[in-house]
């Protein structure tokens, strides 16, 4: 045993270099707190116009950052495994592990072309419909940048937003592949992905999502995308992810022609199991898709998670009864197509409607998406395997238009901001329900028209040069076995 003396000696030389590290520390840390101290300050004051990057650091919570964080994981559940076993759930046995390859990759690769030039080509400044390539490999983004959201002096990690975007990214394309399922070969379909994302995606996104930012758009009302400086709406997606990727399907479809037997042979769903539990998986990722498009955890995403929830139980409900009157049985496969439905419509409308709103909207995309995907289809004969165009872009569709009226807050919807003054302006009494309804008419226009001839010329660029179709004997097999060499099932 050491003798007091010691043992004090001890004692009060490690208390002395304890308090002199302290003291080392404060010096270090003090440049960095009184930066902190004053944008607190100042917002506590009043919003800082055009905050600096240390400022803005000031400016970030770490409730919003996890939600987005936690959104990002949510969308991409919806990809791998939601879409891919709700896909793969509707093809034949023979085509099962192709369409499971096909979504993987493409959000693969998606991912990739996000991150090299996507995000700098849909989020940067530029021209009203393309951005430009200053964040092109991520170049200057990184733990010390920072993105804007809908409220002044507010702001999220700059990768936050990057990861939370290229989910979107990522959907997008893995959509389209339902329109022609069980008759694509695998390489042209790749090619195509890495090509649609440039040249419509991205664009899409930059038109419709773009904007400066509201501490930085009263100094640059026009750096917007074109469909933003028109005023159109679309909280989560209806213009971007469904209805760009339900036309591109229907294009899809039809350039590369029905499948072997359509209408002769029967092609039931091989396994309806797998595909409630894909339609599960897309609901509950879906309260990512939409209620994480709000940048932050605030009200209005709470607002967007119950629209969410009751416009897809309100579709879903709404497609069994329209089964149990015209064919006496409500199916699972309906309901689940009715909740998909239900999805989309409510994307664009999520965090501007009402709930009580959302659930008409929900029954009303439910009416028609059940009359193209039943009707429509059989009377032009165009042979989409899984209802891309009749549940995506048409349930977008009515989910765009729709967001012009649940919008308006005479209905209890949540209005618009006017975010050219600062801080940001709300004035109820300035929504104009039959402006807004033909502004939504013109975004759902623009978006159908560009991505239509986009996805056109890809696809017949792809057909006569390598190839999209397999040959019939390769079909008839199914192309687990000969893309791929291996069977989803091996009894």
């Amino acid at each position: 045993m050491k003798p007091l003396h010691t043992i004090g000696a001890v004692v009060g030389t490690t208390a002395l270099s304890v308090f002199t590290a302290a003291q080392a520390w404060a010096a270090t840390a003090a440049p960095a707190a009184e930066v902190v101290e004053e944008a607190v300050t100042a917002v506590a004051e009043g919003p800082i116009k055009a905050p600096t990057a240390e400022q803005m650091a000031g400016m970030v919570d770490k409730g919003d950052t996890t939600w987005m964080l936690v959104s990002a994981v949510l969308v991409l559940m919806m990809s791998i495994p939601g879409l891919a076993l709700f896909y793969g759930g509707l093809v034949r046995t023979k085509n099962m592990l192709s369409v499971l390859m096909q979504v993987l990759t493409i959000v693969s690769v998606a991912a990739l072309v996000w991150v090299s030039w996507g995000y700098s080509l849909a989020f940067t400044s530029g021209s009203p419909y393309i951005g430009g390539l200053s964040k092109a490999f991520l170049a200057g983004v990184d733990g010390t940048t920072f993105a804007a959201t809908f409220s002044n002096n507010v702001y999220i990690p700059e990768l936050a937003f990057v990861v939370f975007q290229m989910t979107f990214a990522c959907i997008t394309p893995a959509l389209i592949v339902g329109a022609f399922a069980e008759r694509v070969k695998f390489t042209p379909l790749i090619i195509f992905t890495v090509l649609w994302l440039t040249l419509a995606y991205f664009p899409i996104a930059h038109m419709v999502w773009y904007w400066a930012g509201p501490d930085f758009l009263p100094d640059a009302p026009t750096d917007t995308g074109l469909l933003w400086g028109m005023g159109a709406l679309d909280f989560a997606g209806g213009t971007v992810v469904h209805i760009n990727a339900g036309i591109a399907g229907l294009v899809g479809c039809l350039v590369i022609g029905k499948r072997l037997g359509y209408k002769t042979e029967a092609m039931p769903p091989h396994s309806l199991v797998m595909t409630m539990i894909g339609a599960s998986l897309l609901w509950v990722g879906w309260f990512g898709f939409n209620a994480g498009s709000n940048l932050e955890a605030n009200g209005v995403t709470a607002v967007a998670f119950i629209n969410t929830f009751v416009a897809t139980a309100a579709a879903t409900v709404a497609w069994a009864v329209i089964e149990q009157i015209v064919h006496k049985k409500p199916s699972l496969l309906g309901a689940a197509t009715g909740a998909v439905a239900g999805l989309v419509a409510i994307t664009p409308a999520s965090g501007l409607a009402a709930p009580m709103t959302s659930i008409l909207l929900g029954f009303a995309a439910s009416i028609v998406c059940f009359f193209f995907v039943t009707t429509v289809k059989n009377k032009l004969g165009y042979d989409d395997s899984l209802d891309v165009f009749g549940v995506h872009c048409v349930g977008g569709i009515i989910g765009a238009i729709g967001t012009g009226i649940v919008a308006a807050p005479s209905l209890g919807g949540q209005g618009v901001f006017n975010y050219t003054v600062f801080p940001a302006a709300f004035d109820p009494d300035s929504y104009d329900i039959g402006a807004q309804v033909l502004i939504q008419l013109k975004a759902v226009g623009i978006t159908i028209i560009w991505s239509g001839l986009v996805s056109a010329v890809l696809f017949y660029a792809l057909k006569f040069t390598i190839g999209l179709r397999p040959s019939e004997e390769v079909e008839q097999a199914g192309l687990d076995i000969s893309e791929h060499g291996e069977r989803a099932y091996n009894y």
